[in-house]
């Protein structure tokens, strides 16, 4: 498979988990409603994209935990292996599979 597939594929499971994800995103717009209310303007709307920018890069960066970690042991030098790649993109469909139910009835 092409690199590009992964990368696609992460950035696909991090959006629907930042959007469908009930939980951590209401557990993210009350803690940027709280700390940073005039950084967005007081709007409701901008803060919970804003919300929502936040859980999909924590979905990333969280399934790219164990990857990274996988390349720590295998020694990987330069670029990220189709092994790590593969890890990579597991974790995040995993992080993702709260937010699926909402995302398959709501469908795109």
């Amino acid at each position: 498979m092409e690199r590009n597939s992964y990368y696609v594929g992460i950035a696909f499971f991090g959006m629907v988990n930042g959007i469908f994800n009930q939980l951590a995103l209401l557990f993210a717009l009350l803690h940027v409603q709280i700390l940073a209310p005039a950084l967005l303007f007081g709007s409701t709307a901008l803060t919970l994209l804003f919300s929502s920018l936040m859980v999909s890069t924590a979905t990333i960066i969280l399934g790219g935990i164990p990857a990274a970690i996988y390349e720590l042991f295998v020694g990987a030098k330069e670029d990220s292996t189709p092994a790590s790649l593969w890890i990579w993109l597991t974790g995040t469909a995993l992080l993702t599979l709260p937010a699926m139910g909402n995302f398959l009835q709501f469908g795109l």
